[in-house]
């Protein structure tokens, strides 16, 4: 019978309602029992799905209400957009009918609410299944291989010029004039510096005037004795006499002898104001000008740097010498001898010089104050490129290192106790290894410890593991590998 009602509420009255039940004309502030504020919760917590359910409660409260049922039609958005909602339509409704048929709803509000509930937890279990396990992730692996790579160390070097020649005067005077142009190249034999050679050329004189005095002595000696010999014969002189004769002559040889030593002196004081360029090279600031009276082999005067070929100072840790002498014991570097090597020169640009260099002196002992063994590298330098003072970086070449293991430099990754890396163990299981990474090849970094040959190293993928989670190990192209016959270039290992 309520079904009836229903049906011919909506034949009859097709999207009308009757003044009685028009909510928007009559605001009626109408108190809903408990039990409907109850009911009108639960629906308010719907979503748009929940109208349908709303639509049967309302065609049940119609008819429990036993009143004619108005169709429930979209209305038209309110003013801010937003559309009426069915559980809206069914407070209204209440709030427009009679307070006798009202008392009626409080007895069959419980039931409605409780079939919503139903209605909404069997659409939320439908919609809701059950979870599934998530797939199991993909990561790229290389396979560790075993490979000689070169073992080239770079270390930090000072260059310095082949003969640094310092100029200093070799007489005491007055400094008269220079005639080189600082910081220019000079040749052997060039005219630097004029002392007043005034004293000197008189001290020359005098001192040839002292050689004739000792020479007409000495002739004057020879003499006297060779009178006095043959009188010796006839006893008309004495032995004494003729002992004095001899000794007479002695004396003015060792005169002569000092006056000639003299004059040499004297001439090399006189020449020696004319201060001549030792060497060829480049030539620095005067360090005094005219009228400064310069000390004998005291005051500084200039340097000349010989600049072709140059030197490059390097000094090897104590630690890396240990090291290099452990691994040539093990047999795992091939070393072709100390002077054997070549050194690639770095500038602090980066560029690299275009001509490499010998290593030609290794110190006998480590110096004390730093404990590194300084060893010299030799580069020829035509073109004036490298300059004393540079600070440079020597990559030493000839050197092997057999059975290399080689990593991605993405797949090295930095833990709390150093460098770690994650390989896929037993099971296809993640594992976490610690490795020691001493150096780059290139793009790769060498491991010595901690990898074996034929370990699958995650390099794609580290993102999406943890140590212990299955994986699904994926080949990668293997990177270019670097086979080293004799020698090579990779990143080199660095040393303070």
């Amino acid at each position: 019978m309520s079904g009836k009602r229903v049906a011919e509420s909506r034949r009859g009255r097709l999207g009308s309602r009757p003044p009685s039940h028009d909510v928007r004309a009559r605001r009626t502030t109408c108190r809903l029992p408990r039990s409907a504020q109850r009911s009108s919760l639960v629906l308010s917590i719907l979503d748009l799905r929940a109208e349908h359910c709303a639509l049967i409660a309302y065609e049940v409260f119609a008819t429990q209400m036993n009143a004619e049922v108005p169709l429930l039609t979209p209305e038209p958005t309110s003013k801010m957009g937003l559309r009426p909602h069915p559980v809206n339509c069914v407070i209204r409704y209440y709030q427009g009918v009679s307070m006798a048929r009202r008392s009626r709803f409080s007895t069959v509000a419980p039931m409605i609410c409780g079939c919503l509930a139903l209605a909404l937890l069997s659409s939320c279990k439908q919609e809701v299944g059950s979870p599934q396990a998530p797939p199991v992730p993909e990561v790229g692996i290389v396979v560790a291989t075993a490979q000689d790579v070169p073992d080239e160390p770079e270390f930090i070097g000072q260059s310095e010029s082949s003969r640094p020649v310092e100029i200093r005067s070799q007489v005491t005077g007055i400094l008269k004039a220079w005639f080189f142009k600082e910081g220019r190249d000079v040749k052997k034999g060039d005219r630097l510096y004029q002392i007043d050679p005034v004293p000197f050329h008189a001290a020359m004189l005098s001192a040839k005037a002292k050689v004739a005095q000792a020479e007409a002595r000495l002739v004057q000696a020879k003499q006297n004795l060779a009178r006095v010999k043959p009188l010796l014969a006839e006893q008309a002189v004495s032995t004494k006499d003729v002992d004095d004769a001899v000794a007479e002559e002695m004396a003015a040889k060792a005169n002569l002898e000092g006056a000639k030593a003299e004059l040499v002196k004297a001439k090399f004081d006189l020449d020696n104001t004319l201060i001549m360029a030792p060497i060829s090279g480049m030539i620095e600031r005067t360090r005094v000008y005219e009228g400064r009276l310069v000390s004998a082999q005291t005051d500084l005067l200039t340097i000349i740097q010989q600049v072709d070929p140059m030197y490059v100072i390097v000094s090897a840790p104590e630690s890396f010498l240990l090291k290099r002498q452990r691994d040539s014991t093990a047999k795992r570097i091939q070393h072709p001898g100390v002077y054997q090597l070549r050194g690639v020169l770095t500038f602090a640009d980066g560029t690299t010089y275009g001509q490499e260099g010998v290593l030609d002196l290794l110190d006998v002992g480590l110096k004390t104050d730093t404990g590194s063994r300084q060893a010299r590298v030799v580069f020829p330098n035509h073109d004036r490129v490298l300059l004393p003072g540079q600070f440079v970086r020597v990559r030493f070449k000839g050197t092997v290192k057999t059975g290399a293991i080689l990593v991605p430099q993405r797949a090295v990754q930095q833990g709390a106790k150093g460098s770690i890396v994650f390989v896929v163990g037993n099971e296809d299981k993640v594992e976490m290894r610690e490795v020691q990474a001493t150096s780059w090849q290139g793009n790769q970094w060498i491991v010595e410890q901690g990898l074996h040959v034929g370990d699958r190293i995650i390099v794609e993928g580290l993102h999406k593991i943890a140590p212990g989670a299955p994986v699904k190990p994926v080949p990668l192209p293997a990177p270019a590998a670097t086979t080293v016959p004799t020698a090579a270039k990779p990143q080199p290992e660095r040393a303070s």
